[in-house]
């Protein structure tokens, strides 16, 4: 048995849509970040870097428990558990594995950094605004140069790249506007084929679910979100 620890943010929404796609049996242990909690002394065992998701495996290599952090390391893991979500030959694998790693290195850090200067910074951030907006345009105007030429970002089956990458990509009209997706059609037409996938329905149910159990961000007092996000009096520098 799998328990996934997390709230609703999209690093979690990849490691339910793999569980679910995967059929692999889980449960699953809220984390409120937005009062604190991923800094509590046992979840800090788990993750010393107090970010979620956070799996563990009672049915780990060998039969061991295994627990592991770090949304790609957790779906390249369950994907080399179930041998499935990656293509078998190695050239292809790999491919895949890049367009995993477009996701992990530049559409999470720069859309997080984009949702985290327009809903959370104060005034006269102008610069940083459209510094992230800009550079989410552009890895999705890559992305939607490939999803012109192949099916899937991994290629011609659905895999690691998708689930990794979808959900950020369904929030475009959202987080960015209409006119912003319209930019993006092959994109757009992509999440409206992963949308109907019957695991991913599943998934958001659960992420629905959570949600409801969890604090959202709005709702976050302002010493929460200070210790979460680094600033004022838990600020470095």
């Amino acid at each position: 048995m799998i328990t996934l620890y997390g709230m609703g943010s999209p690093n979690v929404v990849k490691i339910y849509i793999a569980l679910e796609e995967l059929g692999l049996p889980y449960t699953v242990a809220p984390v409120d970040v937005f009062t604190g909690k991923q800094f509590d002394a046992e979840f800090l065992k788990m993750n010393p870097n107090a970010k979620v998701p956070v799996i563990v495996d009672s049915d780990g290599p060998g039969g061991k428990p295994c627990t592991l952090f770090e949304s790609g390391a957790i779906l390249l893991y369950l994907a080399e558990k179930t041998g499935k979500l990656l293509p078998a030959d190695m050239a292809a694998k790999y491919e895949a594995i890049q367009w995993m790693m477009v996701q992990m290195t530049t559409v999470g850090p720069m859309f997080g950094q984009h949702v985290h200067f327009t809903r959370f910074a104060p005034a006269g951030n102008d610069y940083s605004k459209s510094r992230y907006a800009t550079q989410v345009h552009r890895v999705f105007e890559v992305i939607d140069q490939r999803l012109a030429a192949s099916p899937y970002l991994g290629g011609a089956e659905y895999g690691l790249a998708d689930i990794a990458t979808y959900p950020w990509a369904r929030n475009i009209p959202v987080l960015l506007g209409a006119d912003a997706a319209a930019k993006f059609p092959n994109v757009m037409r992509w999440v409206g084929v992963i949308n109907e996938r019957p695991a991913v329905k599943k998934a958001l149910a659960q992420v629905d679910d959570i949600r409801a159990r969890t604090t959202q961000f709005d709702k976050a007092q302002p010493q929460d979100l200070d210790k979460l996000f680094g600033r004022g009096t838990f600020a470095a520098a």
